[in-house]
Order: C-alpha cells, then structure tokens, then sequence
C-alpha cells in the first residue's frame, strides 16, 4: 500500500504512520513526503501470533478451525435426541422380546439398514411433557428402501402402548400431504392401541385431527403405493390405515386388527374372545380378505415388502420397473399336458403360471382368501403382470363373492399403477345359490365385471379352458376391451357347460323317451353337438377370439403381444366417476 502525505513531515511521522498503518491494513504500507520519489518510511505487516487463525489477518479474534467442535449447546442437544431414541420406560421395552418384536429404533434400522434413515421430522413432540412421551410416540420421516425413497410412519410401542395423540397426529398428517407432492411411496409400520382417550379433544374430531388420516388416505390412494405392516394390535381408528393401505401385511401370533378391542367387545356384546381370535392375522387373511399376506417375523414381513415394491412404480405416472427376462421355471412344451380333457376335472392353475412367468417372479396376494381365483404379480420376459386366474383346483373354479371382491380390488390397483393383466380363464361362471346370493353374488360379481370393464392398462385374455356364463366377462372376454383374447385348443366359450345346457334346453324330450338305452344315447348327441358349437375353433371360426395358439408358444405369445401393447393408450369416458364400489 502506498500514502503520499503532506511536506514537511518528518521522518519519525512518516514512520509512525506507516507502522500504524501496516497493523491496520495487515499489509506492507509505504509513505511518501510531498512529491518525493522515494518512500520516506517502509513498514511490513506485523506477524500473527503462532495461535492465530492464518485466515484472519486485521485483528481477527476468530478461533483456528483445529480449535472448533461441539459446544456445550450443542453436546447439550445431542444428549437431549439420544434420550429422545431411547424410547418410552425401559419396563415396556424389556416386555418387547417376550412379544417376538423390535422395539420401533432397532425396528427402523433392520428396514433401512445405517445409511438408509434419510431424516427424522418431529423427534422433539411433546419434549416439554412432564411425562415421558418422546417423539409422542409417533416417529415420521423418509428413508431409502431397496434403491426407492419413502415416506415412512412407524408406531413406539413403549410410549403409551403407540396410541395417538394430537401431537403425532400432526406428525402423521404431514408426512401424508408431503407424500403427495412427493409422489413417492408411502409405508406404514402399525403397532398402535388407537387414540388416547383421555387427551381426544386435542385430536378426535378436528379439522386437523385423527379423522383426516383417512381423507388423506383417500386422497393418497392410486396416487402413490400404500404398504402397511403389522406388528400388534391395532384397534379402532388406528385399525383403518392398513384397511385403507394399498397392501397390507400381518404378522404371524403378534398382528392383529379390529374395530373394538376384546374388552370392548365382551361389554357391548357379551362375546368373550381372544384378540387372535377376534382380528388376527388368520383372521383376516381368510375370512375378511383384509390381509394380503402372512408373515412369520419381523424380518420375513420386510423381505416380503421388498419383493411386492418391484412390481410397483413410485407413482401413478410412472410405469413399474422392467427386470432382466428370465426363463420360466418349468418348459411351456408341458401347458397342454396339464390341462384335462374332460372340462369338470380339476387342476392346478399355477402348473400353468410356472410355465409362462419368469422364473422366481410369481408373487401371489391372498392366497388363502376366495381361492378360486389367483390374483399375482409376475414377469413374462421381465415386464411385471398382475395374474387374475381361475383356479380348478377349488371348487371347480366356479366365481363365489368372495373371490369376485379380490379379483375386483386387485384388477383395480394394478390399473392404479400401470400394471398390465393377464387373465386365465377357465370358470363355469359365478356360483348360483341361495348362500351365494345372501352373500351378494350379484354385487360382488358387479365389481369384478366394473373393475375389469374400467381398466385401462392393456389386458391380455387366455381361454384355457371353459369359460362359461358371465365367466367369460368378468375374465375380460372379447366384449371387454382386451388387446387380444386368444384361446387354447382346450378352450370352450358358452352360456353353460354342455349338461346343463342339454338338460335346459331338452329335458322335456328326453324324458319323453321310455327306452333307457336310447334315451342315454340321444342325450350323448345332443351333448356332443353342443359341444361342437362351443368348442375355440368355432369361435375362432366366427372371429369371436382372434387367435388359437398352441399352448407350447402360449409364453413367447404371450412376451410379443404384451412388449407390442405396452405404449396403448385407451380413455374412459368423460365423467367425474362411475357409481359402483
């Protein structure tokens, strides 16, 4: 730096200001008398003390970066979270082991692993509660599951049995809405008792309350997968997230769900019962329908998770991952092999399904529920597929509600979220009978028929075998709007099966016929010229169906029309929704 000052300076001025300057600045200053060519005064920067921050010349008071770590505020805050993560009394996490499960941290950690919890939101819930309520034992945040970022809730068991109160509500209602501007998956991880009675009017009926988990689920569903695991009773309002979830998972002997607890149940209705008995996991994985799937442990229910979310896009505007294509498991040279000549003989319809999918692909959801139909995910060369089969090998295949209600559902979630169909019939229709009707056999049977009629992904029709009555529409037949319905050298399409049309139809002049012999002979006839007039080459013959295939190529014909309907596109038309549910 240079400074000119006036003349007739001194020497001893000119060197005062120069020093004073050069501490000042930091910097080399020299000064110059009047108009002197040569500086009358040179001053170097004085030298930093050796403990000094180097970067902080002039003065700086600012620590050496060495110097720097934790304050007390913040060890003082450290220590607070690390309490927060210790969960409810320790009385309550020694009773965990004794219950088969995770206290909700290590629960976390066995999901996500140490890297996967991307953050925490809302750890310091009720931190000024003279109880101990941490985190209002509610924990919400996202975390990486599998290579996919989620939206994650998961109950503490230990903090007043996981009941809900106004403060973890508030924690769950905002993961919910940021999950919709996220789009991205959302899982629920339940071990609730419901809500804390005694605190309901922070929470019960407001705007913002416990009620409007169930909008925002709602408002969330087909929107962004929705996946609930189980790992205790939850009862009441907290009973509802995994009935509204998308999939749902239960835990074997530790699950359950219900509208009441035992204790209130045996009050209302006298009924004394066990809380397995009353909504376990059995329970709703066989009667209800409400589970989809069954889970030894802890650990099986997150490789079960992991293996649904391949076959499931993050959103609804996305398609589901592709994988590499993988041969079947068994050679489709055996398909025909497997299938009965006689159509009322029974078989197994995942002898089939092993020799289309892809190898270790097959991944079925209820299976102990309405048996007679097959709803499963898979991959034909490496495209994921939702499976809607009828099963001869319970009760003839024939639709009964319960089974029409599953296949309904599943059909409408795989639209939900781009998942093509391929449908396997082989049904002699919908179950008639006085039990079926007061089951509501025609409401049910409508929401198959609606869900498989509003699908707009593209559907694939195969006819195994028979597909008789209103069969052949609920298993989209050609008047559904499949891309294609090609048929098996097996396959028959009709009102009914060849006996009870015969019996509908002649029964009067059989029985007018006295001779035994005769009789039985005439009704062979009649039988076999039905049978002729439903037979797949009469309907191919009349272009009812577009193609018979070989069953050997039914796969590679099955890989190339699946790959070429892959972009279709198709509209609904327009209206703000349709009337069934």
């Amino acid at each position: 730096m240079k400074v000119r000052i006036n003349e007739g300076a001194s020497e001893e001025e000119a060197s005062a200001i120069a020093a004073a300057l050069a501490e000042h600045v930091g910097d080399e200053v020299e000064v110059y008398v009047g108009q002197a060519d040569d500086p009358t005064a040179v001053e170097a920067a004085p030298e930093p003390p050796a403990d000094a921050d180097a970067g902080g010349g002039g003065g700086d008071s600012t620590p050496a970066d060495d110097d720097l770590g934790p304050t007390e505020r913040e060890e003082d805050l450290i220590a607070e979270i690390e309490e927060i993560l210790k969960g409810g009394p320790e009385k309550y996490k020694e009773r965990l082991p004794d219950q088969g499960k995770l206290f909700v941290r290590d629960r976390i950690d066995l999901w996500f692993g140490d890297d996967g919890l991307l953050f925490e939101d809302g750890k310091f819930a009720e931190f000024d509660n003279e109880d101990q309520i941490p985190a209002d034992g509610l924990i919400t945040g996202a975390a990486e599951f599998e290579g996919r970022d989620v939206h994650f809730m998961a109950n503490d068991f230990t903090v007043k049995a996981g009941s809900m109160a106004a403060k973890g509500v508030e924690k769950f209602l905002r993961m919910q809405e940021r999950a919709l501007k996220t789009a991205k998956p959302v899982l629920y991880l339940m071990d609730s008792s419901g809500g804390r009675i005694d605190q309901q009017t922070g929470f019960f009926a407001n705007r913002e309350g416990i009620g409007k988990y169930y909008y925002n689920h709602s408002m969330l569903s087909g929107r962004v997968p929705q996946i609930c695991v189980l790992y205790g009773p939850c009862i009441a309002g907290a009973a509802y997230t995994p009935v509204f979830a998308d999939f749902t998972i239960m835990v074997e002997e530790m699950s359950a769900m219900a509208i009441a607890s035992p204790r209130m149940v045996q009050m209302v209705t006298g009924e004394d019962i066990s809380m397995q008995d009353l909504g376990g996991a059995h329970v709703h994985a066989e009667e209800s329908g409400s589970a989809d799937l069954v889970a030894e442990d802890e650990e099986h229910a997150r490789e079960l998770v992991d293996q649904l979310i391949t076959y499931l896009p993050n959103n609804s505007d996305e398609k589901p991952p592709r994988a590499d294509p993988v041969a079947p498991a068994k050679s489709p040279e055996g398909i025909d092999g497997i299938i009965p000549q006689e159509p009322n003989r029974g078989y197994d319809m995942t002898d089939v399904i092993d020799r289309i999918v892809d190898e270790g692909s097959y991944f079925e959801l209820r299976p102990d529920y309405g048996k007679e139909i097959i709803t499963a995910y898979a991959r034909i060369d490496g495209r994921p597929v939702g499976i809607v089969a009828n099963q001869p090998a319970h009760r003839a295949g024939a639709i009964f509600p319960d089974a029409a209600e599953k296949a309904a559902e599943f059909i409408w979630k795989s639209d939900a979220f781009n998942i093509p169909l391929l449908y396997l019939a082989d049904t002699p229709g919908f179950m008639a009978g006085s039990q079926v009707e007061k089951d509501a056999i025609l409401e049910k049977g409508k929401k198959m028929i609606y869900a498989t009629s509003s699908a707009t992904v593209p559907k694939q029709c195969v006819v195994v075998r028979k597909a008789y009555g209103a069969g052949i529409y609920a298993m989209s037949g050609p008047a559904y709007d499949p891309e294609s319905t090609i048929g098996l050298p097996s396959g028959e399409i009709a009102i009914m099966g060849p006996e009870a049309a015969i019996n509908a139809v002649y029964a009067n002049k059989l029985n007018a016929i006295d001779d035994p012999d005769e009789r039985a002979e005439r009704e062979a006839e009649l039988r076999e010229e039905y049978r002729e007039d439903i037979d797949i080459h009469r309907m191919a013959s009349e272009v009812v169906i577009d193609e018979i295939v070989p069953p050997s190529s039914l796969r590679t014909e099955l890989e190339n029309r699946f790959r070429f309907y892959e972009t279709v596109e198709k509209e609904l038309p327009d209206k703000k929704h349709g009337t069934v549910l």
